[in-house]
């Protein structure tokens, strides 16, 4: 197993590692160094027992309040889960074929024919009413 230097809170720490895992390593300890670093930041020199321990204090309040999300998220799909087999099965069902219905063409021929009508006979109204105002 390899050893590998690691850098939290400004203060070098050797630890081993498993071959191959190093990746997984060198991201927990940039996000123990990160809350290490707000520490310092904020506490000025802390002793290192007390640096380490608040750090873990404080990913560890991440994690838990993380937890309870990820416990939120998965009760609320396993309702959306139940739910979803609830839909009764009309709502299911999906239409593969549309029927549109057809228009005569002896209806659509009568509609011109009225449509033409009453165009000429807003036409002969608007020549009564120009005649009789003028």
């Amino acid at each position: 197993m390899p050893e590998v230097t690691i850098k939290i809170g400004q203060r070098p720490y050797t630890v081993n590692c498993p071959a191959g895992e190093e990746p997984q390593l060198q991201m927990a300890r940039a996000a123990l160094d990160a809350e290490a670093s707000t520490l310092l930041a904020h506490a000025g020199r802390v002793p290192e027992a007390q640096m380490l321990l608040m750090s873990g204090l404080m990913l560890a309040d991440r994690t838990l309040a993380l937890e309870e999300k990820l416990k939120a998220a998965e009760a609320a799909l396993a309702q959306a889960k139940t739910a979803a087999h609830d839909i009764s099965p009309e709502i299911k069902t999906v239409v593969t074929e549309v029927e549109v219905p057809v228009v005569p063409p002896a209806l659509l021929e009568s509609l011109a024919e009225l449509a033409a009508r009453a165009e000429a006979a807003a036409d002969d109204l608007e020549e009564r009413i120009a005649q009789s105002a003028g």
